[in-house]
């Protein structure tokens, strides 16, 4: 069961775990892309469905990009995308701050929204190891690192090879309060399973 929210070009599809599930869990999850900016960050229904199963609500935003002719300054490009996803979640209605997810780019939009807002985790999945390092295509101007404190549940996944690098550049990954995840598939259940046991021992 699912009901579609839209707002502006972006989309909100609130998914409802099933009557059968064994337990309804309290805390929904969001998943977050911008699939017309980073195409990459679009691969997450697959993750929503593992945990629709396991008794989550799993709400997938997809937010669309200013028009081209706005001005191009990423400081400016990710006050909109924190914008258009607070007004998502407001119509979303949750009744708790969610688990964030989010992949490649879209990354930097959870980090965004989080820096001043609540949230109960974030999973960030394969992030860029620092904001230097994203293409110009995505943002055309420097865009300052984040420096918000990780005073809530945060892990970082990625696949073995590229974990190295996050732990050498990423500063979440280099926090000790922060989980990093090595997962050989980001797509299939080993990633799941290791989200799922970070869940249970956070009491998610």
């Amino acid at each position: 069961m699912f009901k579609l929210v839209r707002r502006s070009l972006s989309t909100c599809r609130i998914r409802e775990p099933p009557s059968h599930s064994s337990r309804i869990a309290p805390t929904p999850l969001v998943f977050v892309s911008a699939s017309k900016w980073d195409p990459r960050a679009l691969r997450m229904p697959v993750h929503a469905s593992f945990f629709l199963d396991k008794g989550f609500t799993c709400i997938e935003v997809d937010i669309s990009p200013p028009e081209p002719s706005s001005p191009q300054v990423s400081a400016d490009l990710m006050n909109y995308f924190e914008a258009e996803l607070q007004g998502t979640m407001r119509l979303s209605m949750i009744p708790f701050p969610p688990v964030f997810f989010a992949r490649h780019a879209a990354s930097l939009i959870v980090q965004t929204y989080i820096s001043s807002n609540p949230a109960s985790g974030i999973v960030l999945l394969s992030p860029p190891a620092s904001n230097a390092e994203v293409s110009q295509a995505l943002l055309p101007t420097p865009l300052e690192e984040f420096n918000f404190e990780p005073h809530f549940p945060i892990a970082v996944v990625s696949e073995p090879a590229e974990m190295e690098r996050l732990r050498a550049k990423n500063r979440l990954a280099r926090s000790p309060g922060v989980e990093t995840i090595v997962a050989s598939d980001l797509d299939g259940h080993d990633a799941f399973n290791c989200i799922e046991r970070w869940f249970d021992t956070l009491g998610i």
